[in-house]
């Protein structure tokens, strides 16, 4: 079935998730990977929950929250954000939870989403961007054959000084 498979499930959000996205979308810890600047009230996320029926062709974005198909927790989410469909890629932003890292979630986000995007949408690419310092990130894309095609210097801030970017692309394979 698609987006699911015995590990896991992505699930469009639901209202019952608003705590848990205050939670992750208000820790400074993660702003930096995130790109926020503010912390997010209860009525903006609600708000943004309401809204998150438009299609992706529409909206040109897509949050899913990642679901333990074990205990049914909410483990992350995944985001597929600035759809261009004229030169048919997409960017892909994938959060785990730190209380659930190190247990495969990402790597099983991923092949859903890449089964979702290149066999369901016909979309040709995936991209990411991985700041060079973090390490578990990059070891898994270069795991799962991802090209790593550029580096932006010094593109995010983090406390007085600058990371690199990697950009890892992955194609759809015709078949």
């Amino acid at each position: 079935m698609l987006l699911q498979n015995d590990i896991l499930r992505l699930r469009a959000i639901e209202p019952e998730d608003l705590e848990l996205l205050y939670k992750w979308e208000n820790n400074p810890m993660l702003w930096a990977v995130g790109n926020t600047r503010q912390p997010y009230s209860h009525f903006a996320l609600k708000q943004y929950i309401s809204q998150t029926d438009l299609d992706i062709y529409e909206s040109k974005q897509l949050r899913l929250m990642m679901q333990s198909k074990l205990s049914s927790e909410t483990v992350g989410t995944l985001d597929l954000f600035d759809f261009d469909i004229h030169n048919s890629r997409i960017a892909l932003g994938l959060f785990v939870d730190e209380k659930f890292q190190g247990k495969g979630y990402a790597k099983n986000a991923l092949h859903l989403i890449e089964d979702y995007v290149f066999n369901f949408l016909k979309i040709n690419q995936l991209y990411c961007h991985i700041a060079e310092s973090n390490q578990a990130s990059r070891l898994m894309f270069e795991k799962e054959n991802y090209e790593s095609n550029g580096i932006l210097k010094n593109w995010v801030r983090s406390n007085e000084a600058y990371d690199n970017i990697i950009v890892f692309q992955r194609f759809r394979i015709e078949k």
